[in-house]
């Protein structure tokens, strides 16, 4: 791995971290040995794997493209951002406008000592990084960066990407997401995509050596999945695997349920 001058007093290089193995299995170069084992374990648990990391990642550039190109959005407020990866979410909304503002939010080190790739805005545009916690909604709400880059006057698109799987029940996920789209207004977007089993049983066992390398995951139902949507207006097609969230039929591959991980899913707020 190259020297990239990280802080190493602040960069546990002795656990896998979920953001460098999802990096790690698409094919980047910011993780440690100990992410490698990890995400070897797990594709050998399920060679589909990397399949399905890229179509949610794809599902991501989709759903953003939508709602700057459809829903007018401008704004966007992005929890569990992970490592950067071409394309970032403010690129592709500053491609339809150059306006677009983004506020990046995790709670890794690595990705903060690599944010470079994230505030390289438009000179019209914003982007902005806040090192914070879901599990902490009021501290994300009340960031200085977040009252300096959005403006909770007008709609912002929350977008919760490939993130509550690492939340068990005792940490009350969808009531994390509701407060933080709770101080957005009329006409905001929830964004999520969310682990599963559904499609491929296999995923429990991916889950399993997670666990075993100290990530500790919940997968979701369909049933479960549709309660982050409770009193939102849900936007065409609903509660899909990832892949069949409106695809692009110029470029979308011929990918199999069985190999998709997530339900993806675009609502709006009332």
């Amino acid at each position: 791995m190259r020297d990239n001058g990280w802080p190493a007093d602040r960069i546990d290089t002795q656990h896998a971290h979920s953001a460098r193995v999802y990096d790690y299995i698409l094919g980047g170069r910011d993780h440690y040995p100990v992410d490698q084992e990890a995400g070897d374990a797990a594709v050998r648990e399920w060679p589909a794997m990397r399949v399905a990391f890229r179509a949610n990642r794809d599902f991501m550039n989709r759903v953003v493209r939508h709602l700057a190109e459809k829903e007018g959005i401008r704004q966007f407020l992005d929890i569990g951002t992970g490592i950067p990866t071409q394309p970032n979410l403010h690129e592709i909304a500053q491609e339809v406008s150059p306006d677009a503002r983004v506020l990046y939010v995790d709670n890794d080190p690595i990705v903060l000592t690599l944010s470079q790739g994230l505030l390289a805005s438009t000179p019209e545009g914003r982007t902005a990084y806040v090192e914070g916690d879901i599990r902490e909604p009021d501290a994300i709400l009340n960031a200085p960066e977040l009252a300096d880059t959005l403006d909770l006057g007008k709609p912002v698109g929350l977008t919760v990407i490939g993130l509550v799987q690492f939340m068990l029940d005792e940490d009350d996920a969808c009531g994390l997401v509701r407060r933080l789209l709770a101080p957005l207004p009329s006409g905001s977007f929830l964004a999520m995509s969310i682990v599963t089993a559904d499609m491929a049983p296999e995923v429990a066992d991916v889950g399993r050596q997670y666990t075993a390398h100290g990530m500790t995951t919940r997968l979701r139902t369909r049933a479960e999945a549709a309660e982050f949507f409770t009193g939102l207006d849900m936007v065409e097609p609903g509660i899909v695997p990832v892949h069949r969230w409106r695809p692009d039929p110029a470029v979308a591959p011929s990918i199999r349920d069985e190999d998709i991980a997530a339900y993806g899913a675009l609502a709006r707020k009332p």
